[in-house]
């Protein structure tokens, strides 16, 4: 191909894919596109949005939970976008993390404001607390205290790992039962220090992805704390999603101003939603995307096309 046509080329997919709402990362990549769903989601009389920090599926796929910071918090989604279920009013200072594991329990973190919070929460199905970790009000870095935790991660065994990240830079894990099992990371830039975690997702070996926001890249650590790999590519990493076949969605709000999807196995790119401004991030079974707005305040859901 002369250079003359391969610019032409290179154009005219640049073109398309700016006309779809997606770009194209390189020649070859499996470029996928997305239409948004205008007023998809429909919030019941007196409730309003507050800034959707987080959005996760139950494992049925017949379900979306909202994470958001009003009352009440945590609402529970149906595939027509109508609220089915709400619970966990009065119960948060500062909602961040939310999570859904694959026994459909959910569970949420408190970043903690003014003396309140810094807690992460597991909820029964129904909305019954079932667990509570960290102590209320209290902020520390000790074994039974967070300091603005952001994220939480439930591995196939039970085990439980909290990005500790707001207030301290650190992970923490605890066994299905709570009990405390260790903590690793300080404040830094170097392999194994975080300057935000901010999110968290396993892949389908295991691996966790911790988005350390401020130092620009995911870390990939084993179940130990064992630090295999980062990635600098995927931005400012606010929320990550990875699928059961090892697609990575990220959002990024400050310095990509996007969702980019790729693969959680070689951490290549392959699609783009350029111009979004969110959080939180979800893929239900059918591969569309539910996108947490906080300062848009609004849950938002891409179709795959």
């Amino acid at each position: 191909m002369s250079l003359k046509v391969r610019t032409v080329f290179v154009f005219a997919t640049i073109l398309v894919a700016v006309m779809l709402g997606v770009s194209v990362e390189e020649p070859g990549a499996q470029a996928q596109s997305y239409r948004q769903v205008e007023g998809w989601a429909k919030l019941p009389a007196g409730v309003e949005w507050g800034q959707v920090i987080s959005v996760d599926p139950d494992p049925t796929g017949q379900f979306i939970y909202a994470f958001h910071r009003s009352e009440p918090p945590i609402l529970k989604f149906d595939m027509a976008g109508n609220v089915v279920e709400s619970f966990g009013d009065g119960m948060f200072a500062w909602p961040h993390g939310l999570t859904v594991d694959d026994d459909g329990f959910i569970w949420a973190s408190d970043g903690g404001r003014d003396g309140l919070g810094h807690q992460v929460f597991k909820f029964s199905p129904e909305g019954k607390v079932l667990m509570r970790l960290g102590t209320a009000g209290v902020a520390g870095d000790g074994p039974d205290t967070f300091n603005g935790p952001t994220d939480i991660a439930i591995a196939d065994n039970g085990d439980i790992f909290v990005s500790d990240g707001h207030g301290n830079n650190r992970m923490v894990k605890f066994s299905k039962d709570g009990t405390f099992i260790k903590a690793w990371g300080t404040g830094g830039p170097r392999r194994g220090e975080f300057n935000l975690p901010h999110s968290i997702a396993m892949d389908s070996q295991g691996r966790l992805f911790v988005g350390d926001r401020m130092n620009g890249r995911i870390q990939i650590f084993d179940q130990d704390g064992r630090f295999l790999e980062e990635w600098t590519q995927f931005g400012m990493v606010s929320g990550i999603f990875i699928t059961d076949d090892d697609t990575i969605y990220v959002t990024d709000y400050q310095q990509e101003e996007a969702i980019l999807i790729g693969s959680a196995k070689d951490g290549s790119i392959h699609t783009r939603i350029e111009g979004l401004n969110g959080e939180g991030i979800a893929i239900d079974a059918m591969g569309n995307i539910y996108h947490g707005e906080v300062t848009g305040r609004m849950l938002t859901k891409y179709a795959k096309q």
